[in-house]
């Protein structure tokens, strides 16, 4: 069945049944935000053809990773989520079960962190396109943000970088003859179809802040790659910062499928990762480390100078980091 069969009221039908019914049917939703708290928002839009296709993503897997991309920024925030609406452009031919699949994957991220999705919008379109905003809230003396980096604060990473952009590459090219186990291809290509979220990071966080009252930790999540946010961080904040090439976290998934060079490259310019990157005092990046595990590294540290390097300590080369080597829209 198409979704020209039955309609926009009959498509409203079946993605309302995604939704708690006390949040919709009404102009708008109501949302309640904790006292002294304050409210962040944030939207993502993917388009088809630019951060999805039917090569490489199921209509579950582009529901999943709309969810994602948005709850990592709140993440990035610091903030807890408290609701998504879903703004959705489809074709007249798209068949239904694709919306209900799109539908289930959104839920499917969402449910483990108790986000429903309290309304949205369906509209005709040439191109399928799927716009989140979400809502979260925050104790604004705990949010994170991008320009409170100051020298001599730690970098610290979450996660393995990389991963999603090697995953990509599996997806476009399976031809490929690699070393590669069974695991760590899967390993790979969930990096790139089903991020996760570092919203588990959010508690010690602002269990950190709340145990020394007058620091600040900055950062984002690394959604459009590793070396763009250390960047992005150190022009919000007007410090620098210097990169160790050797601590950069690189999976063994990855080492194996690409040359070392490649997977650093991709690493730092890939993207989507969607990993949270922080600056913060070296004695609270210690801690956060030792409550993470292998689920974090320390990667470089803020300095003065206004420059963003990587230092590879094994060939004494200095590279500078750069944005212009990710993807940005209407130039790549």
């Amino acid at each position: 069945m198409l979704v020209k069969e039955i309609g926009e009221q009959g498509l409203l039908a079946i993605v309302q049944g995604f939704c708690p019914p006390e949040m919709v049917g009404d102009d708008a939703a109501i949302l309640s935000v904790p006292r002294d708290e304050s409210l962040v928002i944030t939207t993502d839009m993917l388009v088809d053809e630019v951060h999805f296709s039917d090569r490489t993503t199921s209509p579950f897997d582009v529901g999943w990773r709309s969810a994602a991309v948005n709850l990592s920024d709140l993440a990035a925030m610091g903030a807890f989520p408290l609701g998504i609406t879903v703004a959705l452009g489809i074709t007249g031919d798209k068949p239904v079960e694709w919306v209900e699949q799109l539908y289930q994957g959104l839920t499917t991220c969402l449910n483990p962190y108790n986000t429903p999705i309290i309304g949205g919008d369906i509209c005709r379109s040439s191109v399928t396109c799927i716009s989140i905003t979400a809502f979260g809230n925050v104790n604004p003396d705990l949010a994170i943000k991008r320009s409170v980096a100051r020298p001599g604060d730690v970098i610290v990473v979450t996660g393995y970088h990389g991963d999603s952009r090697g995953g990509l590459e599996l997806l476009l090219h399976p031809e490929l003859e690699t070393q590669l186990t069974a695991n760590q291809r899967l390993s790979l290509i969930q990096a790139h179809q089903r991020p996760q979220p570092r919203l588990d990071v959010v508690p010690k966080l602002q269990t950190l802040l709340a145990s020394q009252p007058s620091t600040a930790i900055a950062g984002m999540d690394s959604s459009d790659g590793l070396a763009d946010a250390i960047v992005q961080i150190c022009r919000a904040s007007q410090v620098g910062a210097q990169v160790q090439r050797c601590q950069i976290p690189i999976s063994e998934a990855l080492q194996t499928f690409v040359p070392f060079q490649q997977a650093l490259e991709w690493a730092l310019y890939g993207g989507e990762d969607f990993q949270l990157v922080l600056c913060l005092p070296g004695d609270l990046a210690q801690l956060l480390v030792q409550q993470l595990g292998t689920a974090a590294s320390i990667i470089g540290e803020i300095t003065s100078h206004p420059n963003v390097l990587l230092i590879d300590t094994e060939s004494s080369t200095v590279e500078e980091l750069s944005l212009s080597r990710g993807f940005q829209h209407f130039l790549s």
